[in-house]
């Protein structure tokens, strides 16, 4: 069973927050559907969990992209960002907040707090500056983020930009971020990721560009005391994570949750929050992160996702197709949690079918069908029954306490395949003597099943229990009332 935890112990888990040049796809899908399932997971063990996630509208990427459209930046984010938070709902995102970094009220106070103290700490200069700019990163970049003179994350030239803007010191900050990160002190999960961020800091690190001029750039914060430059996109949008506690008015919220138990990033902007971030959180001398979570990629039938091959995937049309737990479970099971994985709907339908149909909505169907009219032996359940659950626990907390949601899963779907071999030995249909202890055993089984998909798949978590004739709440003391519901997972 769960080991709760105190309950007035914290835990603050944010996405990043989701850039508005396009609609939602299942990329930023897999990102908010894993931090919900540790928020949930959280919640669950007893802790005040706080989960934010939202979006990044400034930037020159938006700006085109809007004129493209002929639209006003500000008509053009609007749109995007409701889809974002339409996802949320869609795929039953618990998260309790949704931060816009257009949000004048609640963000840019902040923001220009933080412009202000990084400039009283004397980490802010101006100077002039010719470089490489990548719209698609939104960020200035060098030699080592190209190939074959183009930008390794989005294969286009990048475009020479000669200008003056204030500069961050993260120079200065280098060897203490390089100590932060190889004692472990932020965790960066997984390991591999942390030793890339080494190798780069090993390269050196050259102070960053943190504004750009307005009349380049008028889609922003301006700089506060000098309305000519437009605060640098990434240092806007960093400052979300603590914007949103009311970093500006030291509130009670930061004091209460602050500093992030875990920030949720894809591996292309892991750089960001891993030298940039920690490098601004330095500088304001406030607490660091506890971890970085970092995963890859999805593709779509082995090749990247792109607007130009029309392969994009959309989330909202598989959740209307197949569900929304069918999608947070593919997501989850199928992806590998820190790494690239790859989406096809022969993939899909074939998890689907084997997994959901097959396994889980059979098992509930015959343990609740075999129930039916039977007295049920309460609390005395078999010692082989309650090994194996407990084993099947030990692996779930193990595997999710480390970020791998994928092997949290299979510790579930490996309960779920010894209570089908359970069934088909003891044959309960049969064996009169034993029936009513091994159609027991197997309730037991499926409730804490059930329990363990709640962070997971909370309304299929939810449905079990409604069959079962239990809530979470009764745990160990479990009175079932079986009764047979709607197939859980019709097979496709």
């Amino acid at each position: 069973m769960y080991h709760m935890r105190k309950a007035n112990k914290k835990f603050y888990i944010t996405t990043s927050i989701a850039y508005t040049n396009a609609a939602p796809h299942i990329g930023f899908a897999l990102e908010i559907v894993q931090a919900d399932v540790l928020a949930r997971y959280h919640r669950i063990l007893g802790e005040d969990a706080f989960f934010l996630t939202g979006t990044d509208e400034h930037g020159a990427k938006n700006a085109r992209t809007a004129e493209e459209s002929r639209r006003t930046p500000k008509e053009f984010t609007d749109e995007i960002s409701s889809r974002y938070r339409e996802l949320t709902k869609t795929l039953n995102i618990s998260n309790d907040e949704f931060i816009r970094t257009t949000d004048k009220i609640r963000h840019w106070p902040s923001v220009k707090k933080v412009w202000l103290a990084l400039d009283k700490n004397g980490d802010l200069y101006r100077k002039k500056y010719n470089g490489l700019y990548c719209v698609g990163c939104e960020a200035f970049i060098t030699k080592k983020d190209m190939k074959n003179g183009k930008c390794i994350h989005h294969l286009k030239e990048p475009e020479v930009i000669q200008e003056e803007n204030y500069f961050f010191r993260l120079s200065r900050y280098a060897p203490k971020i390089k100590k932060i990160i190889a004692s472990g002190r932020v965790k960066i999960v997984p390991q591999s990721r942390a030793r890339e961020m080494l190798a780069f800091i090993s390269k050196g690190l050259e102070d960053v560009s943190f504004s750009r001029p307005g009349k380049d750039l008028a889609w922003g914060v301006p700089v506060p005391g000098d309305n000519t430059q437009t605060i640098y996109v990434w240092a806007d949008a960093l400052t979300n994570y603590i914007s949103i506690l009311d970093y500006a008015r030291a509130g009670a919220k930061f004091k209460k949750y602050w500093p992030a138990d875990v920030h949720c990033v894809g591996k292309d902007i892991l750089r960001f929050h891993a030298i940039i971030w920690l490098g601004i959180l330095l500088s304001l001398k406030l607490s660091l992160p506890k971890s970085i979570f970092v995963h890859g990629f999805i593709t779509a039938g082995g090749q990247k996702m792109s607007k130009t091959l029309g392969n994009v995937i959309d989330p909202f049309e598989l959740v209307k197709q197949y569900g929304v737990d069918s999608l947070r479970y593919y997501l989850l099971r199928e992806i590998p949690s820190a790494e690239d994985g790859d989406f096809t709907k022969g993939k899909f339908e074939e998890r689907y079918n084997a997994d959901l149909a097959k396994g889980l909505g059979n098992l509930t169907a015959r343990v609740v069908t075999l129930a039916a009219g039977i007295k049920i032996v309460r609390g005395n359940y078999s010692k082989e029954i309650k090994e194996a659950v407990d084993s099947a626990w030990r692996d779930y907390r193990r595997s999710l306490d480390d970020f791998k949601f994928n092997e949290t899963l299979a510790a579930v779907w490996a309960l779920i395949g010894f209570c089908d071999r359970y069934i088909e030995r003891e044959r309960p249909w049969e064996n009169k003597g034993g029936r009513e202890d091994v159609i027991s055993d197997l309730l037991f089984a499926l409730a804490n099943i059930a329990s363990m998909l709640r962070p997971f798949m909370p309304e299929t978590a939810d449905k079990i229990f409604g069959q079962l004739g239990v809530t979470p709440a009764e745990k160990k003391a479990w009175k079932f009332k079986p009764e047979k519901g709607a197939s859980l997972f019709p097979r496709l």
